[in-house]
């Protein structure tokens, strides 16, 4: 993690401060068995994630997280290790999605975020975004998943000031 997302850093980066090339890692995250059951019983109930025996059964050979599961702790570790010290205005979707791996019970993901593109707003001159490459690890340093699209930024109060006049 770099030096401007130290976790005591109580940072405010802007979208001036995010530039192509700047890269951020996570700390490692994951889920038991008994919270991929559970996410997955309420929101993707296939037999893959649900149900641990015919799991056993089938193509993986044994439980593996939904990929909306991925998904949502991939979302938690992107807050609590780089939105929440930045002024995101949220983002307009994801573009690209790939499930590469098996996330299975017990694995530590590490999201390795990429910016690719910035660009300022054509009709907002308070805000601009970033393209990000997201790319999920697992413990053996493994791609278990892929994601990019834009996020979107808040400019810094003087530069937004700036491009009006």
């Amino acid at each position: 993690m770099s030096d401007a997302m130290a976790d005591d850093a109580p940072v405010k980066l802007y979208w001036e401060d995010i530039r192509p090339g700047l890269s951020i890692e996570t700390p490692d995250y994951g889920a038991s068995a008994d919270e991929m059951l559970r996410f997955a019983r309420t929101f993707n109930p296939q037999p893959i994630h649900a149900d641990p025996e015919m799991a056993g059964e089938m193509l993986y050979g044994g439980l593996i997280a939904s990929g909306w599961h991925t998904c949502a702790l991939t979302m938690r570790a992107l807050v609590d290790g780089f939105l929440s010290r930045t002024a995101s205005l949220g983002s307009p979707g994801v573009e690209v999605i790939r499930w590469l791996k098996p996330n299975r019970p017990g694995d530590r993901l590490r999201l390795k975020l990429t910016c690719i593109a910035a660009e300022p707003s054509k009709s907002r001159p308070d805000m601009g975004r970033c393209r990000f490459r997201h790319t999920v690890v697992n413990q053996d340093e493994a791609a278990v998943m892929e994601m990019e699209g834009w996020l979107l930024f808040a400019r810094r109060p003087s530069a937004a000031t700036e491009t009006k006049d």
